[in-house]
């Protein structure tokens, strides 16, 4: 039996190219269409994209629901919604290309819609991990910091809290996109992997002397010891070369930078679990400053200004993506308010608060 359709091939090859040339699509989206439309394919047992009948679609969904994943588990609710989804616009885009019209109605697109139990469940949010100022501050102090990489890894993990950078942008900063008299970041979107590539400037966030400290040494360092350059890469990937014994070892930094952000996970990881804290991944360090910022902002203004400066067009991103108050909090919060308060007021209610709102409105009224 053939393991593919050349038929089917030449087409998942055409819609990866629209989906990357056409629709702006980056090609992990493209990567990850094709592997959905190629768990559709073994459903149907390879059979030509031109033979296609609901049929198909329904035996597909039961299929989705009856497959376990590597660690023999049923799937995901989300795999399967983002798996749905991906062959839905497949075969939306298929019934409009020549040839396929006639096989195809758009209207079969609709029988992979996801349903709405898994898309809420796929939807849901749960609560992870997300480490206070307090807490990666105890993570920097147990970090060892004698040997370059060691100071590269220490000073990663201080400018993550410092920027609030994205982890693919902390891979593939360059060292001309500081600027350490005037404390701020050159979010490059020509140079920096930015989400979407963004370009815009922030400035490094109020979060206590001892991260900043950290970084400016390891700039010093750098520049100065190791004669790093505006192009050099901020956070140079580890040089590899032969030991004594022959073998491969790390060597200090290269001129090179990361092409992926794995590494820098993995220095996350290591640097927590020696804290003796849970694993805190470099985008959760954007909710810790959310949270910092829900509590040391006072006007609509400097709130606005917090959110600017994590690359957010609108303060809502912020508040709604990143801010969401955590379980521990959301109980104590709860109890304030069914408590009453000590001038006779109603729980929950701050009568001086109130007056002040009162007369903020009044020209309004």
């Amino acid at each position: 039996m053939s393991k593919y359709c050349s038929e089917n091939e030449k087409m998942k090859r055409a819609y990866a190219l629209f989906l990357e040339a056409a629709d702006g699509k980056q090609s992990s989206t493209a990567d990850a269409a094709l592997r959905a439309i190629e768990r559709f394919e073994k459903s149907t047992g390879l059979a030509p994209f031109k033979k296609f009948h609901i049929e198909q679609a329904r035996s597909f969904r039961l299929d989705l629901s009856e497959e376990t994943g590597p660690s023999g588990k049923s799937l995901s609710a989300s795999t399967m919604v983002s798996t749905l989804k991906h062959v839905h616009r497949f075969i939306l885009w298929l019934s409009r290309e020549p040839g396929y019209r006639a096989a195809i109605n758009a209207n079969d697109a609709a029988y992979f819609t996801p349903s709405n139990q898994d898309k809420r469940i796929a939807a849901a949010r749960r609560e992870k991990p997300v480490a206070s100022v307090d807490d990666i501050s105890r993570v920097l102090s147990a970090m060892p910091c004698k040997t370059d990489i060691e100071q590269r890894n220490r000073a990663l993990v201080a400018f993550a809290l410092v920027s609030g950078a994205r982890d693919g942008a902390l891979a593939s900063f360059r060292l001309k996109h500081i600027d350490i008299e005037a404390k701020t970041v050159f979010q490059d979107g020509r140079d920096v992997r930015t989400k979407a590539r963004k370009t815009f400037t922030s400035d490094f966030f109020p979060v206590g002397p001892e991260p900043l400290a950290i970084f400016v040494d390891y700039l010093a360092m750098l520049r100065d010891e190791l004669g790093f350059g505006p192009d050099d890469p901020l956070f140079p990937a580890t040089h590899i070369g032969r030991g004594a014994d022959r073998g491969f070892e790390a060597q200090g930094l290269s001129r090179g930078a990361w092409t992926t952000a794995e590494p820098i996970r993995e220095i996350f990881r290591n640097a927590f679990a020696a804290a003796g804290l849970s694993y805190a991944n470099p985008h959760s360090f954007r909710k810790t400053l959310a949270r910092l910022g829900q509590r040391i902002c006072k006007t609509p203004e400097s709130w606005k200004a917090w959110s600017q400066n994590l690359g957010h067009e609108s303060e809502a991103t912020t508040f709604v993506g990143y801010g969401e108050v955590p379980r521990h909090r959301q109980a104590e919060l709860m109890v304030e308010l069914g408590t009453p308060r000590g001038d006779g007021s109603p729980a929950g209610l701050d009568m001086a608060a109130l007056r002040a709102l009162v007369k903020s409105v009044e020209g309004f009224v």
